[in-house]
């Protein structure tokens, strides 16, 4: 049976949304030290320089992600998250592919982002791999650290 992904911006009002979220901060603080969380909160998700989508597959919530706008040619890919049920189903994958198409359509030049550099993160980071996305140095306000990965795409 074929099933319909509808990916949307969304307000963060929700419960489900906000219940992801939430899961997702958890799960960050579960597998990194605090000081190597970089993950957003829901009032800095509300901030203007950020776009946020909800992934619904068949009027279930099954992930969320974020756009921040760096600056007119830069944006940062954050708060990516599937919920487990969905996990491996190419969930990640269409939001991933909407947050380039969105980023290239605002005009944006690259992307960038930081990801986890344990094992829980391997399959993220092969994710942003086969989209394009290269290890890099740290960039803007980060600095090296064990626990993250950095990675940039041109668009």
């Amino acid at each position: 049976m074929q099933r319909t992904i509808d990916i949307r911006i969304d307000d963060l009002s929700g419960e489900a949304t906000r219940r992801l979220i939430a899961s997702h901060l958890a799960g960050m603080h579960e597998s990194s030290p605090p000081e190597s969380v970089h993950a957003l909160d829901l009032d800095a998700l509300r901030h203007p320089s950020v776009t946020v989508w909800s992934v619904w597959v068949d009027a279930e919530l099954a992930g969320v992600g974020a756009l921040k706008a760096l600056d007119g040619a830069r944006g940062e890919i954050k708060s990516m998250r599937v919920d487990g049920r969905f996990l491996g189903t190419g969930v990640g994958r269409a939001l991933l592919q909407h947050i380039i198409a969105d980023a290239r359509a605002r005009g944006m030049a690259s992307l960038w982002l930081e990801t986890g550099a344990t094992k829980e993160f391997t399959p993220a980071q092969r994710l942003y791999e086969s989209e394009g996305f290269a290890p890099c140095p740290p960039f803007g306000d980060y600095a090296p650290d064990p626990f993250s990965v950095f990675m940039t795409r041109a668009l």
